[in-house]
């Protein structure tokens, strides 16, 4: 790598110098040295070398001699001056003291006009030619400024510096680099008080706009980090008013309106909050009309807040998230109807769960209430919800299970608080634990085998936590906890886990492991597979071998087969414990289905059932459906079943091997463990098309889209439309699957054949 900086701390070369002194690592590099050597040599040589000089430029007592026509070339206006009609056009000797020059930066200009180059120069001398062009209009030199200055902003100490000048002189480049820096440490920028003042006030807005880089996306942006941190901050409503300000469409006011009243409301400005939500409103933001009656409860119009949401409900098309918020102002019964008539419409909103789960709690229905928290847990793991299963499993005296809830709540969110935010979650810790008897780290591994084994994520979790508490800077626990956490569809918890992992590893092959991960996991498909490979050429280990082939693996395999075959068979060579090389065996077997080697893929998958990979049965099962073995294929994921009995995908894929109202039954079985899941919907959709039960299968893929609108579900009722001739309906579902994916060949072919083109 070139050296791309002064100092010796971030040198390439000086890094390959073996010892280290702390005193020096603000020193300059020997780099630098070399460079600067280097530039005095050619300036030299440029003033030895260069035309005669035939002008002077005076500056106090000092004289810069120059070359007339390079000044002029510089702007029209130095142009004109110098050959125009000016006294200065027949001068020897012009007097520059009042222009605001100093002495260095004349004579940086002096050489810029011989060599165009400004990297001759340091930082306070560019800024000084950067101020020297825009005031004599030198546009050339303005862009070489700006573009070197942009080149030197690497921390956010020279942001915060150097965006002062970038602003006052409109260098569009060096603010953006800038900006660039500031937004890439958000969260923790925003808590810098002249970051605050750079984005929050409105004459910082008005010279971000004159820049060209205040926009409603940066703001958007910024109002969006600020809200996750700190709901309530006035920082959070400044930024939304900038927002605002930035708004220029419709929809822009709109959802700027809607966002600034949601957090007024947060903060209990009810009054103010009214007024956002109105004007949200009018500009047809109907999620605004929600906030106004929640506006209208709050100060105790109680009648008017359910009269609002009911007009709601009747003049647009009912959605789960109306209901929902009318129950807020309904009482006794019809509370309870709107709660389950959200549930039926938006499987996925927690509030109405949690609220049967209480009401059943008071009537000292405790188990009752568990089975209603398990529902949402089931399929949508939220902190709060393990927290109150904790507590309903704590009044019925189950502790074991309520320690592992509590456990399970600390990697989903290190910092939570339970019982309103009055206590620690260690404080329950304790107190459990002193109620559970607790085994050693050995004790440990076997019940996570167990857990794992048996498809309990909530538990691994659990126990993983409990060992993480014996032996705090286990990076190999951490990775176990992101993979946990992918499993449950935390992806900014299981980042975080991953991220820890690599941060406390002590060995640099495993190191490599982990970031190849988090470049996987960010899109870095290439850079993720450089990193496996410089983490085997240290050493050879299982988990650098299983990332490379699962990389290779996630994309259509062709003639790579062979090669991720390979790479698996190394891994499972390597040491590692009995769950990794479960998968990397069930992973193996998989391959092997697809290149059609069905008795190697049965070795893999028995092999991994006797290291109790579990979910081996599923890749069984597939051999024998691929042999024409069906009922075989049915009983091997019933095996499964018996294991993992509250696993939707279990049920899911079982139906896939059966028909009629078994296959119905266990769909039924997957929607209700959980209703995210769309191939049941979508299996029973095609059932009802079938039977030419039109409506019904529009209704059942309707059901879907309502929380769900990816691009198949989309695609498929677009296709029921156009079957019944209902053309508009088609083309708008059409649009919207497209919006998902714009180059999708069959809904663009069925968007055309809908819109008869």
């Amino acid at each position: 790598m070139d050296c791309s900086s002064r100092f010796i701390l971030e040198c390439p070369k000086a890094t390959l110098v073996s010892g280290y002194d702390p005193n020096s690592i603000y020193d300059n590099c020997k780099c630098y040295q070399e460079c600067a050597k280097s530039t005095d040599s050619h300036i030299s040589k440029v003033k030895t070398l260069e035309e005669d000089s035939d002008v002077s430029f005076c500056v106090g007592n000092e004289e810069i001699d120059c070359i007339r026509f390079k000044i002029a070339a510089l702007s029209r206006p130095l142009k004109a001056m110098l050959y125009g009609s000016f006294k200065e056009s027949k001068s020897r000797k012009i007097d520059f003291s009042l222009t605001g020059t100093s002495v260095e930066g004349m004579r940086a200009v002096d050489l810029y006009s011989r060599t165009r180059r400004v990297d001759l120069f340091p930082p306070e001398v560019v800024l000084e030619l950067l101020s020297f062009a825009n005031r004599l209009c030198c546009e050339e030199m303005k862009s070489d400024c700006d573009i070197h200055l942009a080149s030197l902003v690497s921390c956010i100490e020279d942001a915060l510096i150097l965006i002062e000048y970038g602003l006052e002189e409109r260098a569009n480049f060096l603010v953006a680099s800038c900006l660039q820096v500031l937004l890439r440490q958000l969260p923790s920028s925003l808590y810098n008080p002249k970051v605050t003042k750079m984005f929050c006030s409105f004459e910082a807005k008005e010279r971000l706009a004159s820049a060209g880089h205040a926009s409603f996306i940066l703001y958007y942006f910024l109002s969006q980090v600020s809200m996750e941190v700190n709901t309530v901050s006035n920082v959070t409503v400044m930024l939304l008013e900038r927002l605002r300000e930035c708004a220029a469409q419709k929809w822009q006011k709109a959802l700027a309106l809607h966002q600034l009243g949601c957090v007024l409301l947060e903060r209990q400005e009810y009054a103010s909050a009214q007024c956002c939500f109105e004007a949200a409103a009018e500009a047809s933001h109907v999620y605004s009309l929600a906030g106004n009656a929640r506006c209208r409860f709050k100060q105790g119009q109680r009648y008017s807040a359910y009269k609002l949401m009911s007009s709601v409900i009747s003049e647009y098309k009912a959605v789960g998230w109306m209901y929902q918020e009318r129950s807020l102002y309904n009482v006794g019964k019809d509370k309870i109807d709107d709660l389950n008539t959200a549930t039926e419409l938006d499987p996925t909103l927690v509030f109405p769960y949690k609220y049967r789960a209480v009401l059943k709690a008071e009537e000292k229905q405790t188990t009752a209430a568990i089975l209603e928290i398990d529902r949402i847990i089931g399929f949508k793991l939220e902190p709060d919800c393990l927290e109150l299963r904790a507590w309903f499993l704590i009044a019925i005296e189950d502790y074991g299970c309520a320690l592992r809830d509590v456990r399970a709540l600390f990697p989903l969110d290190p910092n939570y608080r339970m019982f309103d935010e009055h206590i620690s979650g260690e404080i329950l810790i304790e107190f459990l634990n002193l109620k559970v008897q607790q085994g050693s780290q050995v004790d440990c591994w076997m019940q996570l085998y167990d857990r794992w084994s048996c498809l309990d994520d909530f538990g691994s979790l659990a126990v993983i936590h409990q060992m993480l508490v014996n032996d705090p800077g286990k990076s190999l626990l951490r990775f176990r906890q992101f993979l946990l956490l992918l499993r449950l569809n935390c992806q900014k918890a299981a980042m975080r886990c991953l991220r820890l992992a690599r941060n406390l590893s002590s060995s640099e092959h495993k190191k490599l492991v982990y970031e190849g991960w988090i470049l996987y996991d960010t899109g870095h498909r290439e850079e993720a597979i450089a990193r496996a490979d410089e983490s085997i050429s240290i050493q050879r280990s299982f988990e650098a071998f299983f990332l490379k082939a699962y990389i290779l693996a996630d994309t259509s395999l062709g003639p790579e087969s062979s090669y991720v075959i390979q790479l698996l068979e190394e891994a499972i060579r390597c040491p590692s414990d009995g769950l990794r090389k479960g998968q990397a065996l069930n992973n193996l077997g998989s391959i092997y289905v697809d290149c059609g080697k069905l008795d190697d893929a049965t070795n893999c998958y028995m092999n991994a059932l006797e290291i109790k990979h579990t979910r081996a049965h599923q890749g069984l099962a597939r051999i024998h459906f691929l042999r024409n073995q069906r009922k075989a294929a049915y009983d091997e994921m019933s095996k499964l079943i018996e294991k993992a009995c509250s696993n939707a995908l279990v049920y899911e894929k079982r139906s896939k091997y059966c028909d009629g109202l078994m296959a119905k039954n266990d769909l039924n079985m997957a929607t209700r463990l959980d209703p995210l899941r769309t191939y049941p919907y979508r299996y029973r959709a095609a059932v009802l098309m079938d039977e030419q039960k039109d409506n019904e299968a529009i209704k059942e893929v309707s059901k879907a889209i309502a929380f769900k609108p990816d691009l198949q579900m989309l695609h498929l009722r677009a296709a029921f439309y156009e079957s019944i001739s209902d053309l508009k309906s088609a083309v708008c579902d059409c649009e919207a699957a497209l919006c998902l994916e714009p180059n999708h060949i069959d809904t663009l072919d069925l968007y055309n054949k809908a819109r008869g083109t």
